[in-house]
This record gives structure tokens, C-alpha cells and sequence, in this order.
């Protein structure tokens, strides 16, 4: 003969727990925040949930499914907050997330197809250097236009990248380079600040700059600096760059002071000589324009 087995009027923390899919440990937190009124306890001391307490802990697992909060759940139930209002600010948030996701995929699809490091750098910066054949930038230069992104944003590194695509292409430049990065890397042996080798070293320093200038005129590069001007939206989120001088707090360096004196100077003469230059083609355009 048939027997219907009755289901009991109460179960215990486990059992509740199990049917709602949750954990003995989060209903005694929901418990400790207000969430879930707290239930008789039995004979035994042990709390005792009821239809209405299970009623309670599904409809916490299914919104806590969609992502609300659990404050904003027991504001939901007790009436403080309307739950339009919650589901409303959820929404906004989710939508926050999925553009964030959408970034990050789009980041994820960079560095599969332009390679790691240089898929790190913005589009402004590897869309100049995508000309160039594997291999042609050193990871140094590679790292060097990483921090001016950080300082100055994307439009600075790609206006950097002029450097870096001259230095590729032309030996000679790169040799030079090579040589006054070894010979500056020997300033930090014990050579002082006033040792006329910085002087020395700085003038150097300053012919390269110049030549690496001329060399991107020459190559055109410079046309391409203007158009980035022209375009490139440089408004960056704050938390993707930071000012020079917060930079020079932050950004370690193991230069001696005879390194770092020759590299002030040699940008204070470079500084010079465009200047120099000009005004001397400003005095050709009015000699020019002179009746």
C-alpha cells in the first residue's frame, strides 16, 4: 500500500543551505548584516528554518546570481530602497563592466597580432612602427617608449617613435648611438660632474640628437609628427599617465651625477641649436620676403 512520506515543517542550517545552494557560513552571515531574520532555534539550541526563511534565502541566491549587492538586497527587503532603482544602478554597472571586458578583449586581440611588448603600446605609437621589419627595435627601445607613454601620453611616445624608426634604419646613427650609450654608462665610474669628459660626452650627445633630427626630416618623418598633431586625441584616462615631475619622483634610475650632468647639458645645447636653427631660417624667410 501506498505511503506519502511528509516533508518536514523545519530543517536545520544544512539542510537550508543545501536546498538554496548556498553554505552553512553564508546564511550565518546573512544573519549577522540583517539580511536574514534570524529563526527559532529547537529544542536542541539549533536554529530552525521554515517555508518563509527558504522563500528568503532563494530569492538572496537568484539576485545574488544577477550581481546585486547584499546591502543592496536588504535595503530591497526592507522597503528603504525601491528595487526599479537597484536593478537601474545595476544595469549602469554591468554595462561599465562589459565595456571594460570589450577593452581588455580588444587589448588581448593587440597582443596577438602586433606580439608582446610592442602590442602594449597604444595604436598611435605601433601604427608608426609597423612598417618596420621584425627584430629592427631593440627591447630597450621598445621599454623607452613604454615610460614616455606613461609621461606624456600616446601622442608623445609616437612622436618618439621617429627616433627609434631612424635609428633602425640607418647603421651609422645606430652605431653612434651604441658608442655614446657605452661611453655615458662609463660616467658612473667614479667620474665627477666637472671632469671635462661630461662636456665632452654632452656635445657629442647633442651632434647625434641633431643628426637623428635631420635624418627624421629627411625621411619625412616629421610630416607624420604633424598629422599625429593633427588626429591623434591625446585626452587619456588619469591612471594611464602621469606629469614629468610626478615622474621623476616615482621612476627609479641608477645614474651617477657626472650621467646626469651630461645629459642636462646635452639637452640644454640641443635646446640651443634649435633655436639657433630657427631663427636662422627665419632670417632666410624675411631676407627672403624683403623687397
Amino acid at each position: 500500500m501506498f505511503s506519502a512520506v511528509m516533508p518536514p515543517r523545519q530543517v536545520k542550517i544544512g539542510d537550508a543551505a543545501a536546498f538554496a545552494g548556498t553554505t552553512p557560513r553564508a546564511i550565518r552571515h546573512y544573519h549577522e548584516i540583517g539580511l536574514l531574520p534570524e529563526p527559532e532555534r529547537g529544542v536542541d539550541g539549533r536554529r530552525r528554518y521554515g517555508y518563509d526563511d527558504m522563500i528568503r534565502l532563494l530569492w538572496i541566491r537568484k539576485m545574488a546570481d544577477a550581481g546585486i549587492s547584499l546591502d543592496d538586497m536588504r535595503a530591497a527587503f526592507d522597503g528603504t530602497r525601491d528595487i526599479d532603482d537597484v536593478l537601474a544602478r545595476l544595469e549602469r554597472t554591468l554595462a561599465e563592466q562589459e565595456a571594460g571586458i570589450a577593452r581588455r578583449r580588444a587589448a588581448v586581440r593587440r597582443l596577438r597580432a602586433v606580439g608582446s611588448p610592442l602590442g602594449l603600446l597604444s595604436e598611435a605609437v605601433t601604427g608608426r612602427l609597423d612598417h618596420l621589419p621584425p627584430g629592427a627595435l631593440r627591447p630597450d627601445d621598445v621599454d623607452a617608449l613604454l615610460v614616455t607613454e606613461r609621461i606624456f601620453g600616446s601622442l608623445g611616445a609616437a612622436i618618439q617613435a621617429s627616433v627609434f624608426i631612424v635609428l633602425a634604419t640607418d647603421p651609422g646613427l645606430r652605431a653612434e648611438q651604441d658608442r655614446l650609450d657605452a661611453a655615458e654608462a662609463a660616467l658612473d665610474d667614479g667620474v665627477r660632474p666637472d671632469d671635462p669628459r661630461v662636456e665632452e660626452l654632452a656635445v657629442r650627445r647633442c651632434a647625434q640628437l641633431m643628426a637623428l633630427d635631420r635624418a627624421a626630416v629627411k625621411a619625412g618623418l616629421h610630416v607624420a609628427e604633424e598629422k599625429l598633431l593633427e588626429t591623434v586625441d591625446d585626452t587619456e584616462p588619469a591612471d594611464t599617465r602621469m606629469s614629468a615631475g610626478a615622474a621623476v619622483t616615482k621612476m627609479p634610475y641608477d645614474w651617477s651625477p657626472a650621467r646626469t650632468r651630461c645629459a642636462e647639458r646635452a639637452g640644454q645645447l640641443f635646446a640651443e641649436a634649435i633655436s639657433a636653427s630657427e631663427r636662422y631660417r627665419d632670417g632666410q624667410a624675411t631676407s627672403a620676403d624683403a623687397p
